[in-house]
This record gives structure tokens, sequence and C-alpha cells, in this order.
């Protein structure tokens, strides 16, 4: 592969802050793209789909390889996010459970989701145009490469932008009904800086009062290692809906002391669904009787309103809530982001 940039290269990254900055003619705003991120390298026919962390993703998303090498330019290195989007409820939204399926080790299982649920690629960043390595230039003048490089928009996309803060804000809550995380922000006159959080991105956050339905012991075989969280369904079911991690020693055993005079029986262990990053975890749960309730921080809800849904991530324990009805805690509660379609998020780019 004879580029100027080549691979592996480690992304630039965002760090977190709670509001969209407010500094006309200093900041590019963009969505946050709730998907795979991942850089591109195209030489010709050769095209290698790099992830975070420097592994080849091609072999998990061949439909795209193949619409890469038809709308990117011939020699090009650009970053950006896979994702999937799918109709629900009417709309079309990125759906991060159809995408995380598609890693999936069985060649004849990924041929079938690429043709079930292909993928796009959304690109924010031009790190090189032919001969040319775009890392030292400003943000602006990437950005402007990359409406040139990206010059079909089927199934590759160039993210929408504006300089305006006042729209970013806008966005950060608008665009949430089309399955996206948040807002990015880059300095306009800033370089790509491999591996440096030199964005910033403004992530949505929410509390909501859940039912603690059992908990997982931590690795080291000491205290809980996680909370297994429910709310109530209008039809009076207690569904999962995620868990809350993270404890330190200290709160583990707090937590396991709280929490073991609740077990339902002595011997009752359920098993978890495997997980797809690391099958050597160890999913097996501990289910407790539904008494208490925890108050929790979480970022946004993925699934179908009318089938199930659960927290994106995993969700942060702020407290216990002793005045709380366990009975009390059902999917009303949580905010509901404006319905937004996803291609009208791709609009105007």
């Amino acid at each position: 592969m004879d580029l100027p940039v080549t691979p592996p290269v480690d992304p630039m990254l965002a760090k977190a802050v709670t509001t969209v900055p407010d500094d006309p003619g200093v900041w590019s705003y963009e969505p946050k793209w709730d998907g795979f991120r991942a850089l591109v390298f195209r030489d010709g026919d050769e095209v290698v789909l790099q992830s975070r962390n420097g592994k080849d993703l091609g072999r998990y998303f061949p439909e795209l390889i193949e619409a890469l090498r038809d709308e990117l330019a011939p020699r090009a290195v650009v970053d950006g996010e896979i994702v999937v989007p799918r109709e629900i409820d009417g709309r079309t939204r990125l759906d991060w459970d159809s995408l995380s399926q598609r890693i999936h080790p069985a060649a004849s299982r990924v041929k079938l989701l690429a043709e079930q649920t292909p993928a796009h690629f959304i690109g924010f960043d031009a790190l090189a145009a032919g001969d040319t390595s775009l890392m030292d230039a400003p943000f602006r003048d990437r950005r402007r490469a990359l409406g040139e490089l990206i010059h079909q928009q089927g199934w590759c996309h160039v993210t929408r932008t504006t300089e305006d803060p006042e729209l970013g804000a806008h966005w950060l809550t608008t665009f949430e009904g089309a399955g996206l995380d948040g807002v990015i922000a880059k300095r306009l006159d800033g370089a790509y800086l491999p591996g440096k959080r030199e964005m910033v991105k403004i992530k949505h956050r929410r509390d909501a009062d859940c039912v603690a339905i059992g908990y997982r012991i931590h690795k080291s075989g000491e205290g809980v290692g996680s909370i297994l969280l429910g709310l109530y369904r209008d039809d009076g079911e207690l569904q999962m809906v995620g868990g809350a991690a993270s404890f330190t020693a200290k709160a583990r055993l707090q937590l396991l002391a709280e929490l073991e005079p609740l077990r339902k029986a002595e011997d009752l262990v359920y098993d978890g669904e495997p997980s797809r990053w690391n099958s050597a975890a160890d999913k097996r749960w501990i289910p407790i009787r539904p008494e208490k309730v925890a108050e929790v921080a979480y970022d946004q809800m993925e699934g179908n309103t009318d089938a199930w849904q659960r927290f994106r991530h995993t969700v942060k324990f702020l407290r216990w809530r002793p005045d709380r009805d366990p009975r009390s805690c059902t999917f009303d509660q949580l905010d509901v982001p404006v319905h937004y379609d996803l291609y009208d998020v791709l609009e105007a780019t």
C-alpha cells in the first residue's frame, strides 16, 4: 500500500465535556455517530478498514469494502464510523444491536448479515488525499478535502457539520432520535493528532430509578462486580435493561453485604448471554428479590419500545433509593428523544 499515511494509525480521540463549547469561529460541530470507529485506507483496489485498536475490520464488512471502492477516491485515507441503519417504528435510525452482531467468526454468518443488515460508512475527517498527507493541515482544510474524497453517497457519507454553536447545541437533543450519541466539536485550525484527545464530545446524560434484580461476583472473587437492573413494562413484567459496574474494592464488599440477603435461593445462579467481545468473561449472575431501587446515570436507551429496551452502555450507580417503590420503576420515567430520521441527519452535507 503506497500512501503518504499507512496503517496502523491511532485515531484522534475526544475528551468529555458537559456543554457544547460556545466559541464562534473556533469550533466545528458535528453529530457524534454511535457505531464502530474506523479508518479507511484505499490504494486502488486495496482497501484496509482499521478499527480503533488497530485491527482489520474488513472481513466483517465485505459489502462496505466494495462500497468504498466505488464511492471513495482511488487513493485516500479517511476517518469515520461504521453504522447500521434500520427502520424502527417507521423511521430510519442507527441500530447498535444489529451492528454488534456483525462481528462474527463464521464466514457464512458474515455473508448472511452483510445481506440482511448492510453497513454504511460515515466519514468525518481526511488524513490523506493522493500523494498528500493532511495530518498537519487545519481541520477546515481536511473537511474540504473530505467532501472531495467521498464522491458518491450511497453507502458512504460525509457527516453534517456547522460552525454555529447554537445549531450544534440544537443537534445534541434533536438528532438523538435517529440513534446518534451526542455532539463532537473540533478546532477549525487544529491538526490531526493520532491518539490525542484533541476533540471534545458532549454526550447525553440522564438519571433513572431501576430495580436491582441480581448481581455478578467480581472477577477477583471478592464482592459485587456488577448490579443487574430492571424496569417494569406496561404488562407488569420486570424486564432486564442492563447493569451498573466499576465499583471500588470497598464498595464491592459493601454491596455484597447489602444484596446477598436478598438472594432468591442459596444455590440459584442464572447463565447470562456470552460476551461478543470477551468470550472468557463469566456472565453468570445471582438473582435477588426485586426489593431495592437504584438511582443510576445513563446516556441513552436502545431497542424498539414495542418489544424491548435496554441501556446502550453500562450505567453508573449513584445511590440507593429507599423512598421508591420498586413497582414504580417503569419505562415511563425515561426521557424519550425527539423522533428523527437518520436521513434527515445526513441531509445538507
